[in-house]
């Protein structure tokens, strides 16, 4: 039995904007203005199975073509009267789809009647707004004579405009929704309508939910009428036309086309024959429309097929489109088959190839060159591998050969072979027999002090000698920047006769920079440490040089210094494993010498696989040294110039050192001379130069010429000495006088002093300013600090950039003034409190550097105490020293580089914890004689040495020193004549210590 749907005269208008629906094909919609809504609520919820809706394409105003006629709408009643007139090629301006703005817009005079399939109803979050999912089905064209309002939305005066039997099979769904599969999985587009794979089981998917209903599939047929007498008209003329003899020609070659195209899609996808079943059972004027509405094409195409109501017209454009989409699919296929050609023809070369080289192995007749593969094989067969490795290697070969260069990892795998073909595995550089006397001469030609550095190495080379196959600590040295750190590595580099390589690991935060990156990564390559020793040196012992080891960091790529503890380990680098060579390296027979600024970012475990040599700033005297042996030569080598062109004098040299520079290293002195090589260099360039006779040129005797010299004239003579290098001309220049360097040239030169001694005595010139001694990672520093007194509510004020350590240490200094301040006499009366009515601020100066640690605690006492005594403190003296509350001072470290740093700055008196008298022993007898050196037990206990018990024997008589101190009877008699130190030299309080008299 087919299904009888009543075509109403007048149908609610639902308007499709660019878009067309057509009879036969299956759509989604979602339903969410008013307008919308309101329509499908009435005419499709309400009613139901009844319920039929017009589909109607609308135009926006900017498009411009027109295909087929348009109206403008009338304005009706609710009731669905109305008195507008169909007028075409027209437009008018009216409210669409319930915007409030005024929009052109343009009404197609043809539609599609459609009925719902499923319906759904939901309610959005958190608006409440009703929304409808609706699928909808095409069923018959139809005709528009008159448009009007009901409410919101539109309604049509409409006449069927197809020409139908009186009943047709209409396919079932499941049949149109496998065609349009087909059809899209056939296509480079996917078309817009694709249907829910849960349609079926549960109906269509709903977004949000909600109640829904789904009309149930009638099978096998279904007709649409208007009425008896319009449904037997349309039959006879259908009939008409079936019988004529052009529709049975265009229904011929149409079906052909599509049973062509339909063949073509399945055996493409491999499906069954379920939609060849529509070629026999649907009459031709509707399968054009099934097929039609399952390509994409274009909107004016949709239209043109809307439009044709004459089923030849209809049937002629469809073929047309079969066609094409079947034409594109084709050359598609033929694009495909000769890709697919190109690579068996690939696969037929190899085999050919394959073949060739057989053959002529047979006839004996090999190239006498040969080929790549060959000759790594060859190369890794010389590489002396280990046996394990060697079959590791093979195996990879093997593979190799079995590709074909074109395919993707052919290139990657010869890399790698390569890279195990170029490793030092064995080979390694013939050591000289060391000569110990050589290696020093060698170290104190390259560098000057560094007298328990140079012993070490001197050690170590001794080792060495009495056992090569030793497995020696690492050394690590440790010291502020431009002290000779890298080139003593390079020293002892030559004194082994080995190669040289140096690794920067400064800002390395990846862990693949130490053990290679994984092969299945693109672009991976092996780390620095295996690379250097395949690249740069080419050998397997080298001198390895880990430069700035303290400044690898860490982040999701991994941590750098855990895999370094592999590489410095003794015991494991033997089987070192890259990731990329992803097979042991033996690194024992490496060298490794690592350097770093400070200590404290190492961490502990790879501190622990390191001997650490402290490398300190220079002094005055040492710097001055270095410039005049090695600074000043390598200067004026590198700006072409000699001593008969430019002379710095020892005593410049001192200024520069005094005025200019205040550095532990001598990198800015190097500088500093070179500005002035520079200026010589300038000044050499614009003289006139002349080149004096020599041996090998002779004497040309002529009057003329006699006479021209002796009137004073001039004469143009060009001579070219014949077998002399360019060098040697150069090196015959001579100018009239040196450049000799004085005290103006280095104003000119270098600028105003930067430095000067008045600095120290300028800045503690009031009351509350003490001088400090700190330690940074570029040597020791002198750090000045200020304190004042304000009204206040006795808070305590810090700035200058300070740390939590040193914070503390100021809240501990000030504590403990206040609990002493009867006895330093800062007030008149026992218990009175020193803060009452006044605030405190302590600043660092400097505040763009960041300051932290506990050493500050002695230098912050004294800055309170000048403060509130106002007396203020000597401009000679610099101090250091950790602070506790009862008084006590605790020893810091970097002792050396603090009373180097004092000595740079001019400071005359230098005060230390008692603890720290050890530490004297690395500062060079120079500086201790330049200055006063004197130590806290407690801060009202002060003990003044003499410099000559600090130099020699002053651990037979510290301690008996120290018990008289400690008794803290300053009238009591001790027997220290050994030591020959008496009371005189001991001071109780503070007044005669930091404060002059």
């Amino acid at each position: 039995m087919a299904e009888s749907v009543e075509l109403p005269h007048r149908l609610a208008i639902l308007p499709f904007r660019n878009k067309v629906l057509l009879p036969g094909a299956i759509i989604r919609i979602r339903c969410t203005s008013p307008s919308s809504v309101k329509l499908v609520e009435q005419e499709l919820w309400q009613r139901e199975e009844k319920g039929l809706i017009g589909i109607l394409p609308v135009r926006d105003a900017t498009e411009t073509t027109s295909v087929g006629p348009t109206l403008s709408p009338g304005v009706g009643t609710d009731s669905g009267e109305g008195s507008s007139k169909i007028h075409l090629g027209t437009s008018d301006s009216h409210k669409f789809d319930g915007k409030n703005q005024q929009e052109f817009i343009h009404w197609h005079t043809r539609g599609v009647a459609a009925r719902a399939l499923h319906l759904s109803r939901g309610v959005e979050k958190p608006s409440g707004r009703v929304t409808y999912m609706v699928v909808l089905e095409g069923l018959c064209r139809f005709s528009v004579q008159e448009l009007s309002t009901r409410g919101t939305y539109y309604t049509a005066r409409i006449a069927p405009a197809d020409m139908t039997k009186a009943a047709f099979s209409l396919p079932t769904q499941e049949c149109r929704f496998a065609l349009q599969r087909i059809i899209c999985n056939g296509s480079a587009t996917p078309p817009a309508l694709e249907r829910d794979p849960n349609y079926g089981g549960s109906g269509w998917l709903v977004e949000g939910g909600g109640e829904g209903r789904t009309r149930p599939e009638q099978v096998p047929g279904a007709h649409l009428s208007s009425s008896r007498g319009d449904q037997t008209s349309s039959s006879r003329e259908m009939e008409q036309v079936e019988h004529d003899p052009d529709f049975m020609v265009l229904s011929r070659q149409f079906k052909a086309t599509a049973m062509e195209l339909i063949s073509l899609l399945e055996q493409k996808q491999k499906t069954g024959a379920r939609t060849k079943v529509l070629l026999e059972t649907v009459p031709v004027h509707k399968l054009a429309d099934i097929f039609v509405a399952s390509f994409e094409i274009s909107f004016e195409e949709q239209l043109s097929m809307l439009d044709s109501v004459d089923v030849k017209v209809r049937i002629s454009k469809a073929t047309e489109l079969v066609d094409r989409h079947l034409q594109s699919i084709r050359v598609a296929e033929k694009i495909t088959q000769k890709v697919e050609g190109q690579l068996s023809k690939t696969q037929k070369e190899f085999f050919l190839r394959q073949q060739m080289r057989a053959i002529k192995e047979e006839l004996g007749d090999n190239d006498d060159d040969e080929d790549d593969v060959t000759a790594l094989e060859r190369k890794m067969e010389s590489a002396g591998m280990p046996p394990d490795i060697w079959k590791h290697a093979q195996r990879e070969l093997r593979r190799l050969k079995k590709m074909q260069p074109q395919q993707p990892g052919y290139s990657s795998s010869r890399v790698y072979l390569e890279l195990l073909a170029d490793l030092p595995w064995q080979k390694a550089s013939e050591e000289l027999e060391l000569d110990l006397r050589a290696a020093r001469d060698r170290l104190d030609s390259d560098h000057y002090g560094l007298v328990k550095v140079k012993q070490r190495i001197i050690e170590y080379l001794a080792v060495r000698k009495l056992k090569p196959e030793a497995r020696g600590p690492v050394l690590c040295f440790v010291g502020p920047p431009g002290v000779g750190k890298t080139s003593l590595a390079s020293s002892i580099a030559a004194a082994l006769g080995r190669k040289f390589i140096r690794i920067s690991l400064g800002g390395v935060k990846d862990e693949a920079d130490i053990r290679g990156h994984r092969r299945t990564y693109i672009g991976s390559m092996p780390g620095r440490l295996i690379d250097g020793l395949k690249v740069r040196v080419a050998i397997c012992n080298p001198v390895m040089l880990l430069d700035e080891i303290d400044k690898t960091g860490s982040d999701v790529r991994g941590d750098p210094a855990s895999a370094l503890l592999e590489v410095l380990d003794p015991e494991q680098n033997k089987t070192f494993n890259d990731h990329y060579l992803n097979v042991p390296f033996d690194l024992s027979k490496v060298v490794f010498v690592a350097t770093a600024n400070r200590v404290q970012p190492i961490p502990p475990a790879l501190l622990d696989r390191m001997e650490v040599i402290e490398l300190p700033g220079y002094t005055p005297e040492e710097k001055l040294r270095i410039a005049m042996r090695h600074l000043i030569p390598r200067v004026l080598d590198q700006h072409g110039l000699n001593a008969e062109y430019l002379q710095i004098p020892e005593a410049m040299v001192k200024l520069v050192i005094q005025r200019y520079t205040r550095e532990a290293g001598v990198r800015n002195l190097e500088r500093n001379l070179a500005s002035l090589a520079r200026a010589a260099a300038v000044r050499v360039a614009e003289q006139e130069h002349s080149l004096p006779l020599t041996k090998d040129v002779h004497h040309i005797g002529s009057p003329l010429l006699e006479s021209r010299l002796a009137d004073g004239g001039e004469v143009e003579m060009e001579v070219i000495p014949m077998g002399v290098s360019n060098h040697e001309i150069s090196s015959a220049f001579r100018v009239t006088s040196p450049f000799v360097v004085d005290e103006a040239t280095l104003e000119k030169v270098l600028g105003p002093p930067r430095y000067d001694d008045k600095e120290t005595a300028e800045r503690v010139s009031t009351p509350g300013v003490s001088v400090g001694l700190v330690w940074t990672a570029f040597g020791g520093e002198v750090q000045f600090v200020e304190a004042t007194a304000m009204v206040g509510k006795g808070d305590l004020h810090l700035t200058g950039q300070l740390g939590d350590v040193i914070k503390e240490s100021a809240q501990i200094a000030l504590t403990w003034v206040r609990s002493r301040a009867a006895e330093l006499k800062l007030t008149s009366t026992e218990g009175m409190n020193l803060l009452e009515g006044r605030d405190v601020h302590i600043h660092f100066p400097a505040g763009a550097v960041p300051k932290d640690g506990p050493s500050a605690g002695v230098t912050l006492v004294t800055s309170l105490v000048s403060l509130f005594s106002q007396r203020k403190v000597r401009a000679d003296t610099a101090m250091t020293g950790e602070m506790t509350l009862r008084g006590l001072v605790l020893p810091v470290g970097g002792i050396k580089d603090k009373v180097l740093a004092a000595h740079r700055y001019g400071i005359k008196r230098v005060i230390l914890p008692e603890r720290n008298l050890k530490d004297l022993v690395e500062v060079p007898s120079a500086v201790l004689g330049n200055l006063e050196v004197m130590f806290l037990v407690l801060f009202l206990c002060m003990v003044k040495v003499p410099i000559y018990y600090l130099l020699s024997g002053w651990k037979t008589c510290w301690n008996t020193l120290l018990k008289g101190v400690a008794l803290g009877d300053s009238t009591q008699s001790y027997d220290m004549t050994s030591t020959g130190i008496t009371l005189t030299d001991f001071w109780w309080g503070s007044t005669c210590v930091y404060f002059p008299t």
